[in-house]
């Protein structure tokens, strides 16, 4: 026994870093102090050890005696293990790092002993003192943060609490920088959260850097939008942390973002008569558009509140009968009572007194800014006698054309283009108007004039450049989505000389239908097994035919449904899946339609359109007519237990939170 104590001894004395021991009952001192420590500190034993006093904390820095006072006074309170970090200064006069670990034990005669270990973090508080100057001079913000699910910060550098905006603490007032510590979810906007979480998780998972950019949400309730990157280390006591560096880009982002709304505004100027903006948070509204002649060009870019602008401007000039009705419409927006059908934004039809007195009909829209904002456009409705004329422009050219519309009665349209890229429909079939974003009342004010070409386009799927490289080359192919026969379309446009030696074109559309290459397939019988693969790569089968999506997003919106599990899924649900990066407006849910409808006319043609479910714009997965591996498996039976591998949908991220399910 002696021996093995003698054992422990040379252990403790040589071998556990700066090992000592106190007696923590008053007065506080130290009675055992290892060979290790004294070759720490310089000091001999005799030198640190008395019975009526800490000779040991004449050693601590004096800039941190208060702290390690305070450490101590904590270990004579109870038995517990506590930690501290101070400097000691050497009898060399050397200062060094030192990490105190003490565990205090009460005997049976009720005398407090502490166990005290030293380790030297001197390297170590270096190596953090240059990485902190480092990251307090560079010019970008600078956080660490745990892996946790609810993740919290354990470092901001000074430029990214600049950032933040954090205001100064003061005694008695909310530490808002202690607050946002706690959880970094307090400074991401909610609408970018999930994005964010599903970042997080997958640098977590893949263990690589992800970039992007981000709105983060300012302690003063502003918003700042950065270009950044977070990726996966291990800190110096081993634990697994998220670091992130981010540039504020919130100026660059406002001017692109106020140039892109100018030429959307302008857009719809060449539209739409009178233009207004409501702003629900504000609750005001302002007429940011009007003609010259039109009595609200007097008090434009002026904020009313929207009760009173409503009384004292609209309802002042409408129809005595109609009146009821139109305060019902714009309460109803304001209060958020009004539902978007497929995609459509809420529409009115009104008679009110013009400004020569006569009364007119009107057609008003509300689209969508954003989650507090959205533009009220109204137009006056032409008579039919009005709009026969303008469909009737340019007979000559229409006659023309007879023949051909006769061979492509699918679609034709004819524009005339001015030297300076200009551009004047001439003529256009329905669906021609509908390939370019435009509704028969909306396409006909643009027969009247000129409108630049990038405007023109805008509300096209195609982009701006194929249409330029259009007129430079003189043909050019395009793909439509035909909403009349609900199925995609090839378009072979021409551009052809007006004149010779002109500078003026007119390009011609024809639209000639795809010949199918499916006939085999609609002849499917809906008898035939629907089976349905998440487990890896998502592919669905009719029979032992893999279906075709012809659309990218039309097959991850299948997806969507079928990661569902059967419930519905709303459009601004399924827009924040198909495209993250994009708030759901006018403009993606008209694009989130055009998807649905694919996804629609791709199941029609193999015969299986009963699978999926639609009511009131949201659609859910049928599941009793479908053979689903991730639904056999999550039945419970033994013979699908064996289904799961490991991976979920590999096609698409934002599996990952249904894989995180299936792998607990």
């Amino acid at each position: 026994m002696n021996s093995i104590l003698k054992h422990a001894d040379e252990i403790l004395d040589s071998q556990v870093c700066g090992f000592h021991r106190y007696i923590l009952t008053s007065p506080v001192h130290l009675d055992y102090v290892s060979q290790n420590l004294c070759e720490m500190t310089g000091m001999e034993k005799n030198e640190l050890l008395d019975e009526k006093q800490d000779l040991y904390s004449g050693l601590v820095h004096p800039a941190d005696r208060e702290k390690y006072s305070d450490f101590i006074y904590k270990a004579t309170l109870k038995e517990q293990k506590t930690t501290c970090e101070y400097r000691i200064v050497k009898k060399n006069g050397r200062v060094i790092s030192v990490k105190d670990t003490i565990t205090v034990e009460k005997d049976e005669n009720g005398v407090m002993t502490g166990y005290s270990v030293l380790d030297d973090i001197t390297e170590l508080r270096n190596e953090n003192k240059d990485l902190k100057f480092l990251n307090e001079t560079i010019p970008c913000g600078f956080l660490r943060y745990t892996c946790e699910k609810q993740p919290r910060i354990t470092y901001l550098n000074h430029k990214m609490i600049e950032l933040l905006r954090f205001p100064e603490s003061k005694e008695a007032e909310i530490d808002y920088l202690e607050m946002y510590k706690s959880n970094i979810f307090l400074m991401i906007p909610m609408e970018e959260r999930r994005r964010f979480s599903k970042y997080l998780g997958r640098v977590y998972s893949s263990d690589t850097p992800i970039a992007g950019d981000m709105n983060l949400l300012r302690c003063d309730g502003t918003r700042a939008h950065v270009f950044g990157w977070v990726t996966k280390s291990v800190n110096e006591r081993g634990e697994e942390e998220f670091q992130s560096v981010c540039m504020d880009v919130t100026e660059r982002y406002h001017a692109k973002k106020t140039g892109e709304s100018m030429r959307y505004l302008k857009a719809l100027a060449d539209v739409y008569d009178k233009i207004f903006e409501f702003n629900l948070d504000a609750n005001t509204v302002k007429c940011i558009h009007s003609e010259e002649k039109s009595s609200f060009k007097s008090i434009e870019n002026i904020a009313m509140q929207i009760d009173d602008a409503l009384e004292k401007l609209l309802l002042a000039i409408a129809i005595p009968e109609q009146q009821d009705m139109i305060r019902k419409f714009f309460n109803d927006f304001c209060q958020k009572k009004l539902k978007n059908t497929d995609g459509k934004p809420p529409q009115i039809t009104y008679t009110a007194r013009s400004s020569d007195n006569t009364y007119k009909k009107y057609t008003g829209i509300f689209i969508k800014v954003d989650e507090s904002v959205s533009l009220y456009c109204c137009r006056e409705v032409k008579d039919a006698e009005d709009t026969i004329a303008l469909k009737q422009e340019n007979t000559q050219l229409k006659e023309k054309m007879r023949d051909l519309v006769m061979q492509f009665s699918d679609g034709l349209a004819a524009f005339e283009i001015s030297p300076d890229w200009m551009v004047k429909p001439l003529y256009a079939s329905e669906n021609v108007c509908e390939f370019f974003g435009y509704t028969k009342e909306e396409w006909l004010p643009l027969t009247e004039r000129f409108t630049p070409l990038e405007n023109f386009v805008a509300y096209s799927e195609t982009a701006y450049d194929d249409f330029a490289d259009l007129l430079k080359t003189g043909e050019a192919e395009f793909t439509y989505f035909d909403y009349k026969t609900e199925s995609e379309k090839k378009i072979k446009a021409i551009c052809s000389v007006k004149e010779p030696g002109s500078g003026s074109y007119r390009y011609v559309l024809l639209y000639d239908v795809e010949g199918s290459t499916l006939d085999e397939k609609k002849a499917l019988s809906e008898k035939r097994t629907v089976s349905i693969r998440t487990f890896g790569y998502f592919d669905v089968f009719v029979g032992d035919i893999p279906i075709a999506f012809r659309n990218k997003k039309s097959k991850e919106l299948f997806a969507l449904l079928v990661d569902r599990k059967g419930g519905f899924v709303t459009s601004d649900e399924a827009i924040s899946f198909l495209w993250e990066d994009e708030p759901a407006n006018t403009l993606t849910l008209a694009r989130y339609r055009k998807v649905a409808l694919r996804l629609k006319s791709t199941l029609e043609e193999y015969g299986i359109s009963d699978i999926v479910e639609a009511v009131d714009g949201k659609r859910r997965i049928v599941m009793d007519k479908v053979d689903c591996d991730l639904y056999n498996y999550l039945s419970g039976k033994e013979e699908y237990s064996q289904l799961f591998k490991g991976s979920y949908l590999t096609n698409y991220s934002w599996g990952e939170t249904t894989l995180g399910e299936l792998v607990n």
